[in-house]
């Protein structure tokens, strides 16, 4: 087969990046493993799709912990601002939530992959069934195209690898890409789990499973310093920690082991520790011959009562007017920062993002080509560049589709447009 771009992998970035090359007029093909073009997409932002984060650059550049400077360019020419004004053209109603996260209307993340289907069909981009083996070489070096796993080869002028990381393996994400890249040179930065469920040491944390907390604060400490806080929600699991705010702190802890972190919740966030301790007398003095037990049950979660008294000491039969000054200063200690010591990472498929990838060095950020392999382009996850929760990855994703979209475009001469 013979065309101008090839783009291997059918996630966001590939498409996007196939829509942005194709509009120059030129051939495009698709090559995707899958049955259906946006897997993994379907699933994120729990089946909502978080498409992007209503902010600016600078925003942009504070929500993306892993090499943000190499975005600024593709950030600049593609900004959250064009993502939303671009899938409003495909006719997909948007709406911005708290903390300017962008979602369908809908709340449906199958409403965004049917847009960019609609528009690959439309811009009549064929798609190609199976898994690429091999990455073609000119005698100069220059990537020409791939092979399928049936032999088929596929020779093209420009071809882009978008083939996401290692996370959510059954939607495709392989990892092939990786190997794809180092094949022609490119050094692969180690692989880990970002924005993914933490594995505590506290055994409580089982019997507490399915708790959801809302509107409390989660600290991260790395020794005696604390790198990351935020108000949000955060879940209780078989086995530690999830939710947003949990995976928003993962994606923080890029040095050392998991067991050198340790996270405070702080359960009573809007409350100052000496409004806590008035709240704390002003309930024990309503029921002063009640157990403790069952007078925390109007300050705290039914599932939280016996680990915090258990972290104090404390047995759930002390009656309030039995509770010495120093334990209920201990008790409120304790409200304030529930701690958890953490074991490890959840596995890598589990994790929403990987970190690591084509290391940015080899690759221009203006346009992400190669600078290993010329005519090899990259986009996504597969490049060591990776965000918060919050739709940064997604913009992520279509910030450097697109600059590798338009790069492969004017290698073919004529430019082609739907950002900036």
């Amino acid at each position: 087969m013979e065309t101008d771009h090839l783009c291997i992998g059918g996630g966001p970035a590939g498409m996007f990046a196939a829509l942005t090359a194709a509009n120059s007029g030129k051939r495009c093909v698709i090559a995707e493993q899958n049955e259906q073009l946006g897997r993994k997409l379907r699933i994120t932002g729990k089946g909502r799709c978080n498409l992007t984060n209503h902010c600016d650059i600078d925003t942009l550049l504070e929500n993306i912990p892993g090499n943000g400077k190499f975005l600024y360019s593709a950030f600049s020419r593609c900004m959250p601002q064009d993502v939303i004004a671009y899938f409003e053209s495909l006719g997909v109603p948007l709406k911005t939530e708290r903390g300017n996260r962008v979602f369908p209307v809908s709340d449906r993340a199958g409403d965004i992959v049917q847009a960019l289907q609609s528009a690959i069909r439309k811009t009549g981009i064929p798609v190609v069934r199976g898994k690429i083996t091999r990455l073609l070489r000119a005698p100069d070096g220059r990537c020409t195209g791939a092979v399928t796993a049936d032999g088929a080869e596929i020779h093209a002028k420009t071809t882009l690898l978008a083939t996401g990381g290692l996370s959510y393996p059954k939607t495709g994400s392989t990892g092939i890409g990786y190997q794809l890249a180092q094949s022609v040179g490119h050094t692969i930065v180690p692989l880990r789990p970002s924005l993914v469920p933490l594995v505590t040491q506290e055994t409580w944390c089982r019997d507490a499973m399915g708790l959801s907390l809302r509107n409390v604060t989660l600290r991260l400490y790395r020794d005696s310093k604390c790198i990351f806080a935020e108000l949000g929600e955060m879940l209780f699991t078989h086995f530690g920690v999830s939710g947003p705010l949990v995976l928003s702190a993962s994606a923080l802890m890029r040095k050392g082991m998991p067991q050198d972190y340790r996270l405070e919740i702080d359960l009573k966030p809007g409350l100052t520790p000496e409004q806590l301790d008035k709240r704390i007398q002003r309930d024990l003095s309503e029921s002063p011959n009640r157990d403790l037990g069952n007078i925390l049950h109007a300050l705290l979660p039914a599932k939280l009562i016996l680990p915090v008294l258990h972290q104090c000491k404390i047995s759930p039969n002390t009656k309030a007017n039995g509770l010495t000054k120093e334990q209920r200063r201990t008790l409120g200690e304790r409200i304030k920062a529930l701690p958890l010591h953490i074991r490890a990472f959840r596995p890598i498929e589990e994790a929403i993002i990987t970190r690591g990838g084509v290391s940015v060095r080899e690759v221009n950020a203006k346009t992400m080509e190669s600078k290993c392999c010329p005519g090899l382009y990259f986009a996504g996850e597969i490049l060591d560049v990776d965000g918060y929760t919050g739709g940064f990855n997604l913009q992520i994703a279509f910030s450097t589709a697109y600059s590798a979209g338009l790069a492969m475009a004017a290698a073919a001469e004529t430019p082609a447009s739907h950002c900036k």
